[in-house]
C-alpha cells in the first residue's frame, strides 16, 4: 500500500468534511480510520477550523506528515455523507486507495444544486419564512423582490470573493433598503418588518453555530470558539447590514412603519 497516497487521501477526506461544516470530532475520526489502513506504529491526527495535521510513523519507513491549511468554509452536509460512505467503503476494503482518492477529488468539486435552483431556494426561504410570521398576499410577492435581489447579492458577493462579513453585511443592508422601497414605491400598507426578518433567514448562522457548540461539547474548545466568533461576526455583519439600509432609507426620507 503506497503510504504517502494513503496520508494524502485522509487528509483531503479531512478537508472535505471541514469546510463542508462537519465537526472537528467527525472530521478526525475519519481521518483515523483511514491512517489506520495502513497499519503503523503510530498514526496521529490533529483538526483545528483552520488547519489539518496528519502523521503516520513506523520504524520500517520514514514518518510521513502533512499539513493542510483550510480557508473556504461552508455547509453542505451532502459532501460530508459521501466522504463518509468513501471512508467506509476504503476501510471494508471494498475500494482502493487510488479509487478513494479519485472519488474524493470528484466529491470535492460536484455541485448538488445547480445555481438558479439555489437561488430559488433563497426566495422560497424568504417567502416561505415571511408567511410564517404572519404576512399576507401583498407581504408574499414583496419578500419575492427581496429574496430575489438577496440571491443576486451573493451570487455577485461570490464572484468577487468578499470574505463573510462584507457578503452578509452587504446582503442584508440590500434586503433592508429594498423591503422599504418596496413598501414606498411599489406595496404601500405591506409590513416590511416582517419582510426583512423572513429574508435575512438564509443569512442566519445556525448551522455554524449549533457546530460550534457540538465541538465545544466534545471537548473542541479552540474550534468551538473559532466558530462561535464567526457566528457571532456573521450575526453582526447581518445586524449592521440592516441598520444600514434602514438609516439609507430615512436619510432619503422615507417614513418606517
Amino acid at each position: 500500500m503506497n503510504d504517502k497516497l494513503l496520508v494524502e487521501t485522509a487528509v483531503l477526506a479531512g478537508e472535505i468534511m471541514l469546510i463542508s461544516g462537519a465537526e472537528i470530532f467527525r472530521v478526525e475520526n475519519t481521518i483515523d480510520h483511514i491512517l489506520r489502513k495502513a497499519g503503523r506504529e503510530t498514526s496521529e491526527a490533529i483538526v483545528f477550523s483552520t488547519g489539518i495535521f496528519a502523521s503516520l510513523n513506523d520504524l520500517s519507513i520514514e514518518a510521513i506528515t502533512v499539513a493542510r491549511r483550510v480557508t473556504g468554509r461552508s455547509t453542505n452536509l451532502n459532501r460530508v455523507y459521501l466522504v463518509n460512505d468513501v471512508s467506509r467503503k476504503l476501510c471494508e476494503d471494498r475500494i482502493t486507495v487510488e479509487e478513494a482518492y479519485g472519488k474524493l477529488k470528484e466529491i470535492r468539486t460536484t455541485m448538488q444544486y445547480s445555481r438558479w435552483l439555489k437561488d430559488a431556494g433563497i426566495v422560497g426561504v424568504s417567502v416561505f419564512f415571511t408567511l410564517l410570521l404572519g404576512g399576507g398576499g401583498r407581504d408574499f410577492l414583496a419578500a419575492a423582490i427581496t429574496g430575489a435581489v438577496l440571491a443576486v447579492a451573493m451570487e455577485v458577493s461570490s464572484r468577487l470573493r468578499l470574505n463573510d462579513f462584507c457578503m452578509n453585511g452587504i446582503s442584508a443592508f440590500l434586503i433592508a433598503f429594498t423591503a422599504l422601497s418596496v413598501e414606498k414605491l411599489l406595496l404601500p400598507g405591506i409590513r416590511s418588518d416582517i419582510i426583512i426578518i423572513g429574508a435575512i433567514m438564509p443569512l442566519v448562522p445556525g448551522v455554524i453555530f449549533t457546530t460550534a457548540i457540538r465541538d465545544t461539547l466534545n471537548g473542541d474548545y479552540a474550534s468551538g470558539t473559532a466558530r462561535m466568533m464567526e457566528a457571532v461576526v456573521i450575526a453582526l455583519s447581518v445586524a449592521a447590514g440592516v441598520g444600514a439600509g434602514i438609516r439609507l432609507f430615512q436619510f432619503m426620507g422615507g417614513q418606517l412603519w
